[in-house]
Formats: structure tokens, sequence, C-alpha cells
């Protein structure tokens, strides 16, 4: 577009300089050799503009005489290049649809007309037709070679780190990852994996810095960081209650501040600021924590607070809480649990039956129960809401990929997954229990390891072992006959074995095949 604009403005000016010469008729006298010549000025400007012209012409003939051996030459090499790269474009499009006969032709095609060094994407066609053939081991050696190309280098160690959990071999995939996340914190696969493998060894500073890094790459949003840094700050403050309390005040008390509505982090940075006698601030961390969702462990803390209160002292403060958040159930069970300590059984009964009007489950079945014993003890009575609470729906609890515990944990013991517990209740049937979110039946795990390195309880049974209050042989008998009763309604039905149960183990397999990993 450019070059047309300057040769119409070259036209234009050629054009209106002939036309000013011939506004201006004159003659031009040229004595050459002892002869005059006498022209006109428009013929004389028509002639210096054709030698000009002829010139030019002259002198591009020559030029292109003189170039074209090369011209020549590189119109073949750019046909061939062009071939190649139609060639690798096919080869790609067969690799991905997984024709791997026509991928590993056209890598060889590719491989004839393009210089293998100047185009890594052979490289890469010539791995996929290998383990689109079943060259495992070939593909393998092909990726740790591109481990040498600065430029590939991520590539292979992409595609090693998918060859080592494709075999099961965690500790080779998580190399690569973090080989990978050291150099390019952006890529997903690579955090990812770098990440899980920090926070199962408990290196929680080291999860903290890769999450920074994550969020600076804009690989995550800014909340989505902050609720990590928060998971992982709170993990750290567990870690060092007994050993550093002090650093692990400063990184709950961080936790709290990016994540107020997080129940661990209000806890645990409540409890600590408790222990240094900040009854006050502590308190403030509770209840900003309450108001945006009550939580049991919560209501706990904030009543027993300051260990020398009475317990009308502990009721007036769990009615507090319950005027921060009205009509929930967690309040009206908090303020029943309060008054039954304190004796004040009018109080208690109303809270708990307000409580399953609002949330009908079996811990406040329970609770009733209790009251019931502890005012009357009349043990029909107290039977028949035993066995309402076996039928009621599950208590919430932190639950996890089919995983029910009673404690909050970092990472999921099953996937290591971070931040994968969260507050719900799950789902029963009869003689299984179902994961409310993945609608999968619960595996029996009977413990699992916290950041501090205790167990952790864990729930994961069928109805027949919910908890029951401790306050007599006969309602532990009523208990465990209600749960006989749906427990052998379950018998007849042969439960169904677990999805995705692959018969052998990663692990298993890991340790059946050799192992072909580099880690260098």
């Amino acid at each position: 577009m450019i070059r047309l604009l300057v040769f119409l403005a070259v036209v234009f000016a050629l054009g209106l300089g002939f036309a000013w010469l011939a506004d201006r008729p004159g003659d031009m006298l040229v004595t050459f050799n002892g002869y005059q010549y006498q022209v006109t000025l428009m013929v004389a400007a028509v002639a210096i503009v054709t030698v000009v012209a002829a010139v030019m012409i002259v002198w591009w003939l020559i030029k292109s005489l003189w170039n074209s051996p090369y011209t020549i030459s590189r119109y073949f090499r750019v046909r061939r290049r062009d071939r190649g790269y139609q060639a690798l474009s096919t080869g790609m499009i067969a690799a991905g649809a997984g024709d791997g006969a026509l991928a590993r032709k056209k890598t060889k095609e590719a491989a004839k007309l393009i210089n293998s060094d100047q185009e890594p994407l052979i490289n890469l066609l010539d791995a996929q037709a290998s383990l689109l053939e079943g060259d495992h081991e070939g593909a393998r050696e092909k990726f740790e070679r591109m481990l040498d190309d600065p430029e590939m280098r991520l590539l292979g160690l992409r595609g090693l780190y998918l060859e080592a959990e494709r075999l099961g071999d965690r500790n080779a995939a998580r190399h690569y990852a973090g080989r990978a996340a050291a150099v390019a914190p952006q890529l997903a696969w690579a955090a990812e994996s770098t990440l899980e493998e920090l926070t199962e060894r408990g290196d929680w500073d080291g999860a903290l810095k890769l999450v920074e890094a994550q969020k600076s790459t804009r690989q995550i949003e800014r909340d989505a960081a902050n609720r990590r840094r928060a998971v992982l700050l709170t993990a750290k403050a567990q870690a060092l209650v007994d050993s550093d309390p002090n650093a692990a005040r400063t990184a709950a008390l961080e936790a709290n501040k990016l994540a107020p509505d997080f129940a661990p982090a209000a806890v645990i940075a409540a409890d600590l600021v408790i222990r240094q006698n900040d009854v006050r601030k502590g308190s403030k961390i509770l209840e900003a924590a309450w108001k945006a969702e009550p939580h049991p462990d919560i209501a706990e803390l904030y009543t027993h607070a300051r260990p020398g209160d009475a317990v009308l002292d502990r009721l007036n403060r769990a009615k507090k809480l319950q005027e921060l958040k009205r009509n929930h159930a967690e309040s009206a069970m908090a303020v029943a649990r309060a008054a039954l300590d304190a004796q004040d059984f009018a109080t208690a009964r109303r809270e708990a039956e307000a409580a399953i009007r609002m949330d009908r489950r079996e811990g406040a079945y329970l609770l009733l129960a209790d009251i019931e014993e502890a005012e009357t003890g009349d043990q029909g009575k107290v039977r028949q809401l035993l066995s309402k609470a076996v039928r009621a729906p599950r208590d919430p609890a932190w639950v996890a990929d089919g995983v029910i515990s009673e404690r909050w944990a970092p990472v999921s013991p099953v996937t290591g997954k971070l931040d994968a517990f969260t507050w719900r209740a799950p789902m029963e049937r009869l003689g299984q229990l179902i994961d409310s979110e993945t609608d999968l039946p619960v595996p029996a795990i009977a413990a699992a390891p916290a950041a501090d390195g205790k167990a952790i309880d864990i729930v994961a049974d069928a109805p027949a072992q919910k908890p029951a209050p401790a306050n007599g042989g006969e309602k532990d008998m009523a208990v465990a006959d209600a749960a006989g009763e749906a427990q052998s309604i379950g018998q007849d039905s042969e439960l169904p074995p677990l999805p995705d149960d692959p018969g052998v183990t990663p692990e298993e397999e890991a340790e059946k095949s050799p192992r072909r990993f580099r880690l260098f």
C-alpha cells in the first residue's frame, strides 16, 4: 500500500513538472564538438527522463542476471521448505488423530526436507509417533535428548513427566515437574505437581513461595492465590504450635487476614491469641468468622475462651454468638449446649428443637436426648430420640475425596490435593455412606496424617457406627439396636465396588516396571 502511494506521488510530481514546462515555452541550446543543437525545453526534459529510465532498466537487468543463480536456488529451497512444513503439519494432525503410521511417514518426510536442528517440532512429532507406536522407551529417550536444547527443555520435561505419571513413578514425575516449575512457574501442570510434593512433605514455606510465583505470573487469580496462601499458612501454624508459638501466631493471623471466613484459620489464630491472654482480640476474630459462616469449633472456642468463666457466663457468650447469626442451626446448637451445661433445660430444649426445625440432623437429636435424660430421665423418650438420630442425616464434617474427617487437614489423604476438605454433610444410604458431591461410596479409612504429624480421626463407615452420647448403657444399647436394624436391612443387597478401582495400585505397577528415568 505504501509503495503504491509513493508511485502515485512520483507520477503526480512528474505530471506537475511537465505541465509547468508546457506552460513556460523555451529553447535549450547545446554546443558540442563545434556543432550547435537547439531543442525545446519539453523535448529536453523528455530526453533526460528517458535516459534515466533506460539506465535504471539496464542496471536492473544486469543485477538480475548476476543474482539469478542465488534466486533460482532460493526458489527451490523455499519450495522444499514449504513441502517439509506441509508434511510436518500433516504429521501433527495425524498424531493428534492417533494415526501412528501416517505420523511416522510424515516424520521421515519432514526430516528429509527440513533440518531438525532448525525446526524443533520435528523432534516432537518423532516422539509422538513413537508413543503412538507403543515404543515408550524410544519416546523417553527422545524426550531426554530434548533436555539438552534450551528451546526444547520444557517440552522434554513435560513428556517425561507424563511418562512417569503413566508408569506410576511419582518420584520421577515430581522431579521433572519441579525442574519445570523452577524455570517456568507459569506452567500449571508443573506448579500443581510441585505444590502437591511440597505439601506432602510439609514444606509450607516452599509451597508459599511457589504460590506467590503463580500469583506473580498471573497463573491463578488473586482471590485463588489468597485462598491457597491462607490454607498453607494455617497448616504452617498447626505444625508450629508446639515448637514455635510466636511464628505459628504470625502465620495464623496472616491466614485469617487473607481469608476471614475460613474457620480453621480463625480457630487456630484465636486460640493462639487467647493463649497469650489477649481474649478480646481472639473473640473478635471468632466473631468475624462466625458472621461469615458459623462453625461448631468456633462456638466451642468462643464459649470457653476464658477458662475461669462460670457456666452462666458461657451461656451468655453463646447467646451473643446467636445474636450475630440469627436463624441458623449452629447458633441454636451452641446455645443449647451451653444451656445444658448450665442446667437451663427449658432454654436448651427450646434451642435444640429450633435447630431441628431449621436443619434436621443427627447431632440435634442426640443433644435433645441428652437434655431429656438429664431433665426427666425418661428412657422411653430417650430411646425414641436416639432412634430418630440414627435415621436423621449426618452432621456436617470435613469431607475430601470420599474421606470424612473430624478435623480439618490442608491436603487430601487420598489424592494429596491442597484445600480438598470442605465442611458439608455427606449423604447416606442404607448400608453405605455416599459423598454428596461425587456421589461415590465413602472408603473405610481409619486415620490420616495431619500437618503436625498426628493422626486425624476419620469416620467413614455405615450408619451403624454413628456416635452416641455417653450417658448410660441403656442409651448406647438403644443406638446399637436402632443401627442394627438399619444395617440388617442393607445386608441383603451387596454393595457395589468402588468405581475407578484398577485392581493394581500405581505403586505396585511402578515396582513391577523397570526404572528407566534418568533424574538429572
